[in-house]
C-alpha cells in the first residue's frame, strides 16, 4: 500500500495517459507499429462487469455525514494511493489506504474520495478506454496487462456515491480550506477516532475474518508432518493459501516462529526448522474481501504434547490472558486488560523466583522490572488495520476507556532469550504468546476467536485429531 505525500491530492495518483502520449510500458517491450496501433482500436464489443450495489454503500455514507460534521467547513480530501516497487518493473499488491476504503467502499486504486458541503464524489480511474494505446499497451492500467477496472458507472452503481474520472479532479486552488488525509493530522485523527467503535457489519467481518483465520491454522496442524519436513515456511504457506483462497490476503506477515524464534516478538524471516521437543508460536491473521482483519496467536508443541515445563509456563500465560479479557468490558480502561493480566505473570514470575523484588514491588510503574519476560502491551485496537485506529488522540486510545463495538486484542506472553543469564538454562528460548480478537459487549466482551482452541488441554486434543487425519 502506498499513501500519497504530495500537497496536491490531484499529484497523489496516476492519470490516464492522452491520446498520444506514451503509456506505462517497458524498454523491452516489442515496438507498436501505427498499422497495428490502430488495428487494435477497433472491432471490440462492450460489457460489463457484475457489480451489485455492495453491502457497506449505506454504512459508508453514514460515516461520510459523521466525517463532514466534524470539519464543517472545510474540504475533506482522502486519497486511496497508489501503486508501489517492488523491484524493478513490477509492484506490490495494491492495497487502497483503509480510512478511504472506510469512507467510501472503494478499493481500486488512484482514487481520491472527496468529501464538501455534505456532498461527496469519487474521483476514480476506471477501466481503459479505447481511443488511446493504454487499454492494450500499458502494464499498470491496461485491460488486456491488468485486467478490466470497473466502469466510472459501475463503482456508482456499487458504492451509491458519485464517480467522476480522476483526470477531472480539480486543483483544490481556491480560498476554501482543504484537508488531504495524507497530510492533515486533525483529519488524519478524527478519521481514525471514528473507526473506534465498529458497526454491525464491521463486526460481520471481523468475525468472518477470524473464522477463516481458525480454519488457516487448522490447515496448519494437518499438515504436520510436512511442518517438520520443510519448517516454518510451509506454516507460513500454507495459513496464505487459505487467506487468499477465502479471504483478500493476510492482515500482515505471518509469525511462524519456532523454538528459539518465538523470543523474537515479530519474527517474520519463518526460515527455521521445526524440532521435536520445542515449540513453535504462530500468529497469523486473515484480511477479509472488505479488508478487515484477524489477529490470532497459538503457541503449539512440536510433539503434540506440552512437556511438563512447557505445560506450566503456557497455562501461565493462558490463565494471564483469561485475566485479561475478563477485565474487557464497557467503561473499563483500555489498559485494564494489561494490567489484569500483568499482575497474573508478574505474580507468576515471583513464584518462579526470578524477580529481584517481590511481584507487586515490580508491578509499580515505577519498576516494572516483570516486563523483562513480557515485553510488550497486552492489547492493540483491531479492525481494518492489525493495529487499527493509531492516529487516535491518545487521551482516547490508549487512555480512553472501552466502549460497546470496539474490539481489541489480549495477547500476553512470556520470553525467556537464549542468552538471558538470570533465568534457568532449562527455560532460555523459550517464548509462548496467546492472542484472541475481543469484542466489547454492552455486557461484556465475546472472544471472535474462540472456535480455535486455546487452554492447553484443548489444544493437545486438537492437535491430536489433526495430525495425520
Amino acid at each position: 500500500m502506498s499513501e500519497p505525500t504530495a500537497e496536491n491530492p490531484a499529484e497523489s495518483v496516476q492519470t490516464p495517459a492522452a491520446d498520444g502520449e506514451q503509456p506505462n510500458t517497458e524498454s523491452h517491450d516489442p515496438a507498436v507499429p501505427a498499422a497495428y496501433a490502430a488495428f487494435m482500436r477497433e472491432g471490440w464489443g462492450d460489457r460489463t462487469l457484475d457489480m451489485p450495489r455492495h453491502p457497506v454503500a449505506d454504512w459508508a455514507a453514514a460515516r461520510r455525514a459523521k466525517l463532514a460534521e466534524a470539519f464543517p467547513d472545510d474540504r475533506l480530501v482522502l486519497p486511496a494511493g497508489t501503486y508501489k516497487v517492488r523491484a524493478n518493473d513490477t509492484d506490490y499488491r495494491f492495497r487502497p489506504d483503509t480510512a478511504h476504503t472506510y469512507f467510501s467502499g472503494n478499493q481500486t486504486s488512484d482514487a481520491v474520495l472527496v468529501v464538501e458541503d455534505g456532498e461527496s464524489v469519487l474521483y476514480a480511474r476506471p477501466r481503459s478506454e479505447r481511443d488511446t494505446d493504454e487499454f492494450f499497451r500499458d502494464r499498470q492500467y491496461g485491460e488486456l496487462w491488468a485486467g478490466r477496472r470497473p466502469s466510472a458507472q459501475e463503482i456508482s452503481d456499487s458504492l451509491g456515491i458519485e464517480v467522476r474520472h480522476v483526470k477531472d479532479l480539480p486543483s483544490f486552488d481556491d480560498d476554501r480550506k482543504t484537508r488531504d488525509l495524507s497530510t492533515d493530522e486533525d483529519l488524519a485523527r478524527v478519521a481514525d477516532e471514528l473507526r473506534l467503535i465498529k458497526d454491525e457489519w464491521e463486526v460481520g467481518e471481523l468475525q468472518e475474518a477470524c473464522d477463516i483465520t481458525t480454519l488457516g491454522f487448522d490447515d496448519s496442524v494437518r499438515e504436520w508432518e510436512r511442518v517438520r519436513e520443510f519448517g516454518e515456511r510451509w506454516i507460513e504457506g500454507t495459513f496464505f493459501r487459505r487467506a487468499r483462497a477465502m479471504g483478500n490476503d493476510i492482515g500482515y506477515d505471518s509469525i511462524c516462529a519456532g523454538g528459539s524464534h518465538a523470543t523474537t516478538l515479530h519474527w517474520i524471516d519463518n526460515t527455521g526448522s521445526i524440532e521435536p521437543g520445542k515449540l513453535v508460536l504462530l500468529d497469523m491473521g486473515v484480511e477479509g474481501h472488505n479488508l478487515y482483519t484477524a489477529d490470532v496467536t497459538r503457541t503449539l508443541p512440536v510433539d503434540g504434547r506440552f512437556t511438563p515445563l512447557q505445560r506450566e509456563l503456557y497455562d501461565l500465560v493462558e490463565q494471564a490472558q483469561q485475566a485479561g479479557i475478563d477485565a474487557v468490558r464497557p467503561g473499563a480502561p483500555f489498559l485494564a486488560a494489561h494490567h489484569a493480566a500483568m499482575k497474573v505473570l508478574a505474580h507468576g514470575l515471583e513464584d518462579m523466583q526470578l524477580l529481584p523484588v517481590s511481584a507487586e514491588e515490580a508491578l509499580d510503574p515505577e519498576s516494572k522490572v516483570y516486563a523483562r519476560w513480557t515485553l510488550h502491551g497486552t492489547s492493540h485496537m483491531l479492525g481494518m488495520d492489525v493495529h487499527d485506529c493509531g492516529r487516535s488522540s491518545v487521551d482516547i486510545y490508549p487512555k480512553g476507556d472501552l466502549a460497546e463495538g470496539m474490539v481489541l486484542t489480549v495477547e500476553p506472553g512470556l520470553y525467556f532469550q537464549e542468552d538471558d543469564l538470570l533465568v534457568p538454562e532449562e527455560l532460555r528460548g523459550i517464548g509462548i504468546r496467546i492472542e484472541d480478537d475481543i469484542l466489547v459487549t454492552a455486557d461484556g466482551n465475546r472472544n471472535l476467536s474462540a472456535s480455535l482452541p486455546r487452554t492447553s488441554a484443548d489444544v493437545e486434543e486438537w492437535m491430536g485429531s489433526r495430525i495425520g487425519g
